[in-house]
């Protein structure tokens, strides 16, 4: 079996490869993150042969880390630890930290430990909380010491009181642009995957999406979110929000024009799923998308269930997410892991405002409905009536049954509010300019090597970059080229050649519903020169078809 490639030159199959015959479907219906293991294989396949590095663009895996709030998180640590050992010492056993008094020896501990790494950090990130967010001293300080200790269960199992506040400090500046929309009530979770696992099967565990519901997903996004719509459980009806929009020149903007914003006028549509900005196009929606979106939930649909993952919102300049302008139709999901370089510490949240749409339907489901929830939760209290869909997430995500052992383990919450406290703390944003700078500076060398000018697309994170094959054929060498490319490869084989020929692994833009010629190239992973390198290679990949479509065209 083969696969359509330059003329004359098809790549023949390969032992391992993911075939259409073996599943019944395209490889381009397979999720790009599954056939990225076949890509890396071909990459180091090829790398064993050369001398070549491999260079995996496919993954957005950051190559840099916060390394202040780590230096305090092991500092505090050591506090910890000694406050232990203050309480009941006898060789490696210790006792429980203590809270009267914590403040006072914190601040004489961090004085005779001024000067090492994360002393000074770790004192700003005190103050702040009481000076500034008027936590109580000693109880804020106990909370971080016996978190970071590890010796208690998560209470509350949702989230510890003061890192709440800290981490709700964070989104408010981050995705709210530092406007007060009110309080949200916060669950820490296992990063944006579990956030994305618990969310969905609350939706269907109470009876707010029912097997077979019709829902709005808005893309290009996110495989999962694609994906898990499909599941048998779930079977959802999905109706795909495009951003097809594009510039008077022709070339993408990544918005969502009205034409496909009053597709969720259809009031059959009970749930709006997006990332913002997108995956993969890195691109926030701009005000007059938001404006028209916010108008149509509100004239046409103010039931709408939306949740919003806005993971890539740091990387964006005066972001602002459908959390703070639809805050009661929201669900809002972040994971700390794309901006703190923290993937290993699966570190995520979920919000959901106090006043919601969610809990106001769950009052108005049937009596026939209702009871059957009563008895799924009656283990948790008397009135599950008054039970909030964000209490009912933490239930489900350990099978309503533990909830008492529920939540996210206690270090992982002290991490994610010294990295939130950092990032607060930080006035002039330089962590924020650093992370920008880096991604930017690794487009500008990206299409430094392909020879194109770097796109000027507004509100782009800059994170990933999402590059259309067929829009770049089309603009600079016509429609003919761009209808022999078609005629002649499929869109996975440049990206197979790029693997076997260079080492360079880039994932298909058609497995994230992104244009089917589309290439998604993370700019957070590799090093600087890699991305001059991965330019030029595509380059030279594309300059193949190019020459081959010239001598088509010399023989005619």
């Amino acid at each position: 079996m083969t696969t359509k490639t330059v003329p004359g030159q098809p790549v023949q199959t390969r032992p391992g490869r993911v075939q259409p015959g073996e599943t019944g479907r395209s490889l381009e219906s397979v999720s790009p993150f599954e056939w990225n293991r076949e890509l890396i294989r071909l990459a180091e396949d090829h790398q064993k042969k050369s001398t070549r590095v491999l260079l995996d663009a496919g993954r957005g895996n950051p190559n840099w880390i916060h390394a202040g709030a780590r230096d305090a998180f092991f500092l505090l640590g050591q506090f910890a630890v000694e406050e232990s050992r203050r309480v009941w010492q006898q060789g490696n056993l210790a006792g429980k930290p203590r809270q009267p008094g914590i403040r006072a020896r914190m601040d004489e501990f961090l004085y005779i430990h001024r000067g090492l790494p994360g002393a000074d950090l770790l004192a700003r990130v005190i103050r702040y909380g009481c000076d500034v967010l008027r936590l109580d001293p000693d109880g804020y300080v106990h909370e971080l010491v016996d978190g970071i200790i590890g010796d208690n269960y998560p209470t509350p199992d949702r989230m510890l009181v003061h890192v709440e506040r800290v981490v709700h400090a964070y989104l408010t500046r981050e995705l709210c642009a530092g406007r007060d929309v009110g309080r949200f009530h916060l669950f820490a979770v296992e990063g944006a995957t579990a956030a994305m696992c618990y969310i969905f099967d609350s939706l269907l565990a109470n009876h707010l999406l029912e097997p077979g519901a019709r829902v709005a997903v808005m893309v290009p996004i996110f495989p999962p979110y694609l994906e898990i719509p499909r599941l048998p459980r779930y079977r959802f009806d999905v109706v795909e929000v495009v951003a097809s929009g594009r510039a008077e020149d022709g070339s993408h903007t990544w918005q969502y024009p009205d034409s496909e914003l009053q597709k969720l006028e259809d009031q059959s549509i009970q749930a709006l799923f997006l990332v913002n900005p997108s995956n993969p196009p890195s691109v926030a929606m701009d005000a007059d998308t938001l404006r028209s979106l916010v108008e149509i939930v509100r004239g046409h649909h103010p039931d709408l269930m939306i949740v919003s993952d806005d993971v890539y919102s740091t990387f964006v300049d005066g972001y602002r997410s459908l959390l703070a302008e639809l805050p009661y139709n929201t669900i809002g999901v972040y994971s700390f892991s794309k901006y703190f370089g923290c993937t290993g510490w699966r570190l995520g949240v979920i919000a959901v405002h106090e006043d919601n749409v969610f809990d106001a339907r769950l009052r108005r489901l049937p009596e026939k409905q209702q009871q059957e929830l009563a008895q799924r939760y009656q283990s948790l209290t008397p009135d599950v009536s008054r039970l909030r869909f964000i209490d009912r997430l933490v239930a489900d995500s350990r099978q309503v049954a533990l909830n008492h052992t529920a939540g996210l383990s206690t270090p992982q919450q002290v991490q994610m509010a010294l990295f939130a406290a950092a990032a607060l703390v930080d006035a002039d944003d330089d962590y924020k300019s650093l992370t920008k700078s880096i991604c930017r500076h690794r487009l500008h060398l990206l299409y430094e090597g392909l020879g194109l000018p770097v796109p000027n697309v507004p509100h782009m994170a800059d994170y990933y970059t999402e590059f259309d094959l067929a829009e770049w054929a089309a603009r600079h060498y016509g429609q003919e080229f761009a209808q022999f490319l078609r005629e002649t490869c499929e869109p996975t084989d440049i990206l197979f050649r790029l693997a076997e020929e260079s080492s360079v692994v880039l994932l298909n833009g058609g497995g994230f519903h992104a244009p089917r010629w589309s290439v998604r190239i993370s700019l957070a992973n590799l090093d600087d020169a890699d991305y001059a390198q991965i330019g030029r290679d595509l380059h030279k990949v594309l300059e193949e078809y190019v020459a081959k479509w010239q001598e088509r065209v010399r023989r005619k």
